[in-house]
């Protein structure tokens, strides 16, 4: 069967994912280095990038419900990146640590707001059963804006310092407030939004129950929480680990090789994001979610096992896999199991704060076992998180199939 073509707004769709993604995750793995290169030790880049993460983790679920009832999606994204981009020319122009930490907790708590509003806006766009193909032609943009953004800022830092990376990161920005203003108001139907696929009767209003009701009821959603967190504690600081762990031997240009480990993952996940798409279409989105998991312990063996400048190539080919599957699969899955609930936004919101404590306390436990027993050490530890997370998806799939909601 033929798709249907992309209307005008679902062009500019992707085209803000191709922009927005390089302003919603701030500095990403290039924060490392440049406070490496203002004195920080990598306990204490640990302990800042942990102190975000909660405070993001703290306002996800919030900022989902938010997004559920609002009708001025466009409006909070184009306000979210005016906020990150205010941010991190605060921390260029002002590199102190009351700055840098006050910058990073608001990169975190703003950037929360993210996924959750392209959620919305998606889904609200297409609808239901637009939303794997869409969600794949998002990601694939997202991580083609990525490679664009990493291979620029890697340039421009060999060539001009780190100041590059922040003036780059001010030009995506202005490219996605641009793509927010041409998308049509009136093609977002705020109701589908959010998990409603019809409205209700005039003079007969059913109000959907309550965000907290909706989420407390589903197992599967607190099982796959727990999953997305384990998931994250294995992944978030794998990257900006190996980051830290070549500058810190000196095997490498510090901006030159941070652009190169984001290249390399980014150019896999383009294609590992369409084919998630298209496979979640026809076949739900389960085994994308095991092969993610799956991928992230032999990532961790590989860099633990190969003290070279030359591991970034299989360890962020694997990184593309894992986040290309991941990227498509969460919030389609979310969907899935929320699908008429009204707090689908609300609802990967909640998913995403408990998976934000994994993410907050992978870069303290990472930069905590680098400090004081070796880079090693700390690749195998992330690498055993995510095979325990393996094992609980595993059980809440299980779980599902035997109450027949799969």
């Amino acid at each position: 069967m033929t798709p249907n073509p992309l209307t005008s707004s679902q062009r500019w769709l992707c085209g803000l994912s191709f922009f927005i993604a390089d302003v919603r995750d701030g500095l990403g793995p290039f924060l490392g280095v440049f406070l490496m290169g203002q004195g920080w030790q990598a306990d204490d880049i640990g302990y800042l990038m942990g102190a975000a993460g909660i405070a993001g983790m703290l306002v996800t679920t919030p900022l989902g419900a938010w997004v559920d009832g609002s009708r001025r999606k466009r409006a909070l994204l184009a306000g979210a990146t005016l906020l990150l981009l205010a941010g991190n020319l605060a921390l260029w122009a002002w590199p102190t640590p009351a700055v840098t930490a006050a910058t990073q907790i608001l990169a975190a708590v703003v950037g929360a707001l993210f996924g959750p509003a392209l959620m919305g806006l998606t889904l609200g766009l297409v609808g239901p059963q637009g939303l794997p193909r869409q969600l794949g032609r998002n990601e694939a943009w997202n991580h083609a804006g990525n490679v664009t953004a990493a291979a620029l800022a890697g340039l421009a830092g060999y060539r001009w310092g780190p100041p590059a990376v922040f003036v780059l990161m001010v030009l995506m920005g202005c490219g996605a407030l641009l793509c927010l203003a041409c998308i049509r108001p009136r093609d977002i139907d705020h109701d589908v939004a959010r998990g409603l696929e019809a409205r209700p009767a005039a003079g007969h209003p059913s109000p959907p129950p309550s965000a907290w009701r909706v989420l407390a009821a589903s197992r599967e959603l607190r099982l796959l929480a727990v999953t997305m967190m384990l998931f994250h504690l294995g992944n978030a600081a794998m990257l900006p680990l190996l980051g830290q762990s070549v500058v810190a031997r000196g095997q490498a240009d510090p901006s030159a090789f941070t652009a190169s480990t984001i290249v390399v993952a980014q150019l896999v996940m383009i294609p590992a994001a369409l084919l998630a798409g298209r496979h979640a279409e026809r076949h739900g989105y389960r085994a994308l979610v095991t092969v993610a998991l799956a991928v992230l312990p032999l990532r961790g063996a590989i860099a633990a096992a190969w003290a070279s400048p030359w591991a970034l190539i299989p360890v962020q080919v694997l990184d593309g896999v894992g986040a290309g599957l991941m990227g498509v699969a969460l919030p389609g899955l979310v969907a899935h199991m929320l699908r008429g609930s009204g707090h689908i936004n609300a609802g990967l919101g909640a998913v995403m704060a408990i998976q934000g404590i994994g993410a907050a306390l992978s870069p303290v436990l990472a930069g905590w076992i680098a400090q004081h027993f070796g880079y090693a050490a700390a690749f195998a530890t992330l690498g055993g998180c995510a095979a325990l997370g393996v094992l609980v998806f595993r059980y809440a799939m299980l779980q599902a199939i035997n109450a027949h909601r799969f």
